[in-house]
């Protein structure tokens, strides 16, 4: 038998639902995901790069969905 992917699941749950929102879409929720993932894993930085490269990739992250990333609490 042939296992289906992550995104073909995801697809045929989804096929009969439209998209109305930008939030929807596959895209912007990896994004958000992966947003959130790199902001949990520069929490384990060394404390003298907490201020430089640190920042940097929190920002850079935050970017790249194009919406704001909340931070986790």
């Amino acid at each position: 038998m042939i296992k289906e992917n992550e995104t073909e699941k995801r697809r045929s749950r989804e096929a009969a639902k439209p998209i109305r929102h930008f939030r929807d879409l596959d895209v912007y929720q990896n994004a958000l995901a992966t947003g959130l993932r790199v902001y949990e894993l520069s929490r384990k930085f060394p404390t003298e790069e907490r201020y430089a490269l640190t920042d940097q990739i929190r920002r850079s992250s935050r970017s790249v969905c194009a919406g704001r990333v909340a931070r986790p609490t």
